[in-house]
């Protein structure tokens, strides 16, 4: 059966697509990471299935077909709110998993503590639209908080255009939230989270720009460096503005 190459893609090595599987370089984490997916389809969770290792070393994950999110029109306020239901689906689903003993996370940016196992890479280029809603491109999986992994998925979808109004993205921003059904001292914490963690984001790229460390260094180059500093600055000037969207 035929290879076909998958792009897109930047910290995930050469990734290609065989029949209806795709394979991927295995890592020291990749058991842990389909033992995580096991268990959240046996939760219920749709996401991509875990097949193990093929013949050449590489791992086999479930092709979800369909079409990325970042590659579609503009999500509304109703499926912004079904995003949100999703990553609060993954979280109390993770609430309750038990890594095993010895297992081995990897992930570019660790989080201030880790109360549970988180995607940490939940974004419109990871999401899969169509028959089925499904995030993909679990790699990075590694233990965090719900406000860490909420805030990067909130930053993502809601506040990744500097251009809009930040009325208009605090409407999205709060469809997100209802979405997941966040309470209050969730509400609370999130501005100050999302600006903490978009400027995590830009210190990666920028101390990889400074160390030649790849693939950061070239996705710095690339434009991702000026759109994480134009992120970062939106989300400052307008957190009061998001905290009274989400608060009142």
């Amino acid at each position: 059966m035929g290879e076909e190459e998958l792009t897109g893609g930047n910290a995930s090595g050469t990734v290609v697509r065989v029949g209806d599987s795709v394979r991927k370089p295995w890592s020291a984490s990749t058991p842990s990471v389909q033992h995580f997916l096991r268990a959240l389809r046996s939760a219920g969770v749709d996401v991509p299935e875990p097949r193990g290792r093929d013949e050449q070393g590489r791992q086999v994950v479930e092709f979800v077909p369909g079409t990325l999110a970042i590659g579609a029109d503009p999500l509304t306020p109703a499926e912004l709110g079904r995003v949100g239901s999703m990553v609060r689906e993954i979280h109390d689903v993770s609430a309750r998993y038990v890594p095993p003993i010895d297992a081995v996370w990897e992930t570019a940016i660790p989080a201030p503590t880790g109360e549970i196992i988180c995607h940490n890479d939940l974004a419109p280029w990871n999401l899969i639209i169509g028959d089925r809603w499904a995030f993909i491109d679990w790699d990075a999986a590694a233990p965090s908080t719900r406000l860490w992994d909420l805030a990067y998925a909130a930053q993502a979808f809601a506040l990744s255009d500097d251009a809009r109004s930040p009325e208009a993205a605090g409407r999205d921003l709060a469809a997100l939230v209802d979405g997941y059904g966040a309470d209050r001292a969730l509400r609370r914490a999130l501005p100050r989270a999302m600006e903490e963690r978009t400027a995590a984001m830009l210190a990666l790229l920028e101390d990889a720009r400074s160390a030649g460390k790849e693939p950061w260094a070239s996705m710095h180059a690339n434009g991702h460096g000026e759109h994480w500093s134009r992120a970062l600055r939106y989300v400052r000037d307008n957190s009061s503005v998001w905290s009274c969207l989400l608060v009142g």
